[in-house]
């Protein structure tokens, strides 16, 4: 199994260090939001190209660490398309640079209708999935133009909520340069987590032709409140997981999620030992 991490989940540093502290736990790859693990790195606005890509992948390179996806995450349900056409534009850089960063798989959630992400009652409707289709659709234009992928990622309380609607998505998108970002506690959520095991089994088979990188963390529900935790501190059955990443896909990076450098080497043990179980 190759296992990675979030780069930001470190901290934010320089490249260098950043890439080495990352490979003292025998970590080979990450999902890399720039402007959230780069120090010095204020903003990705007019700051992303081909010089600054290259050296950001030869500098993790020299520690043995592959960026697998480039994070640049933003709200696809956004009805306010003036609002929204800075972010989309920002997005449509990473895709074109994504080859120089040694990657080709730019990654986002489809957000809400709501402007700062939060659950809006009508995100599950139509009128929320049109919009995002359309912004999908453009954005997964400009990846086919330059041979690269758009990641989509579902979130229960965001439009593209459920194995279904994210299996719509790309059927209706029609491209081959969509991929899917598995998380399956994003799939949770206190109301749903009764049925982790029938959700995760749905999405495994409606998606599985599709993921390009795997999130791990878990969760725990108290008292009706839902908390993520990192992975095997919680609820999560790894055992359903893993079993069909070694059967199906053991080409996926599965990116470590809720952790940091105090608690990374016991997740890191627990999943090697899962997989190796599984």
């Amino acid at each position: 199994m190759k296992l990675g991490v979030r780069a930001h989940d470190f901290g934010r540093l320089p490249v260098e260090e950043l890439a080495a502290r990352i490979a003292a736990h025998g970590l080979e790859s990450v999902q890399l939001a720039p402007a959230k693990a780069i120090a010095g790195l204020d903003t990705d606005v007019g700051r992303i190209n081909p010089g600054f890509a290259a050296g950001v992948r030869d500098a993790f390179g020299r520690h043995g660490i592959r960026i697998a996806v480039l994070g640049c995450y933003i709200n696809l349900g956004d009805p306010d398309a003036a609002r929204l056409r800075p972010e989309l534009d920002r997005f449509k850089t990473y895709l074109r640079f994504a080859r120089d960063f040694g990657c080709a798989l730019v990654g986002t959630e489809t957000g809400s209708l709501n402007a700062d992400f939060s659950r809006h009652p009508d995100n599950g409707g139509e009128e929320a999935f049109q919009i995002v289709l359309g912004h999908v659709r453009e954005l997964v234009r400009e990846a086919e133009r330059f041979g690269v992928f758009v990641g989509i990622e579902a979130v229960e309380r965001y439009v593209i909520s459920s194995p279904r609607r994210l299996r719509r998505l790309i059927d209706e998108v029609g491209s081959p340069n969509l991929r899917v970002i598995y998380d399956p506690v994003n799939l949770l959520s206190a109301a749903n987590c009764g049925q982790e095991a029938e959700i995760v089994e749905e999405a495994q088979a409606l998606l599985g032709d599709r993921i390009g990188i795997v999130h791990a963390k878990d969760y725990a529900v108290s008292g009706g409140v839902f908390r993520e935790l990192p992975a095997g501190r919680g609820g999560l059955d790894y055992r359903r997981i893993l079993r069909w990443i070694k059967a199906r896909r053991p080409d996926l990076d599965v990116l470590l999620e809720n952790t940091e450098p105090a608690t990374v080497a016991g997740t890191v043990s627990f999943l090697r030992s899962a997989y190796r179980d599984a």
